[in-house]
This record gives C-alpha cells, structure tokens and sequence, in this order.
C-alpha cells in the first residue's frame, strides 16, 4: 500500500531503531518537510532531557535508513495552504501531509491523534496497527 507518512510515525520507527514493522513493505511518501520535522522533534526530545543525547545520532541515522519517498507535486503548498485555511489553522506544516494525501490519493499513516482528528474528515487517516491487518 502507498501511503503519506508524518514524522510521527518517522520519529517512532527513528527511536525504534529503525525497526518498521507493519509499515515492512508499504510504500512510504513524504513532504519534504518530514525529515526537517522529525530532526528537530529528535533533537528537541534530547533538549528537554526526554532522550539521552548520545542516542541521538543514531536515531537520526535510523531516519535517514527509511525507505521514503520524498515527493513535493508542483501545487502541494496551494493545496496545503488551502486545507489550513479550511480548517483554520494559521499554519500549513500539518497541512502537508494531508495535502499530498489529498494529491496522491492515498491514506494519510500517522500516530499524532490531534492530526488525525483535524484532518480526518479531508483524507483517509491510518495507523501502523491498521497496516498489520
């Protein structure tokens, strides 16, 4: 299955040391701001003393081993700024992976929940546990 990831689900699998599971096999897409995200997400977790600092680089090289596609289509920021802009958010970094979602026809893999229930209603939302079946 082709499905856009968030970096939630990249930072999981980063911090699992890389371990993918049910995402095996799947065809893994992403806004180009996935790896920007999920980098500084990391790097913000080991500032806040959340992750020890030495696991650091190897979580980032676990996110830089996963097997994504980085795609950005020539109107993902239109469209991206449109889905902020209907739901009211000031904002269009979330409003990626729903755009590209939206653009590619295909699910929306995330574990961030206040994402999926902002975004539900505009694009087939799934988690790894919806993969395993």
């Amino acid at each position: 299955m082709r499905v856009v990831v968030d970096a939630s689900v990249l930072i999981d699998v980063a911090l699992a040391g890389g371990h993918r599971g049910p995402l095996t096999g799947h065809d893994l897409v992403a806004p180009p701001l996935a790896l920007s995200e999920a980098t500084s997400t990391i790097s913000e977790m080991a500032w806040r003393g959340e992750l020890p600092r030495d696991r650091v680089p190897a979580a980032l090289a676990y996110l830089r081993a996963i097997p994504l596609a980085i795609t950005r289509p020539d109107d993902l920021s239109e469209r991206a700024w449109n889905v902020a802009s209907s739901l009211g958010w000031a904002k269009t970094y979330d409003a990626e992976y729903a755009a590209l979602a939206q653009l590619l026809d295909v699910p929306l893999l995330t574990v961030d929940g206040r994402l999926a229930r902002g975004v539900g209603h505009l694009v087939r939302i799934v988690s790894p546990a919806d993969l395993s079946v």
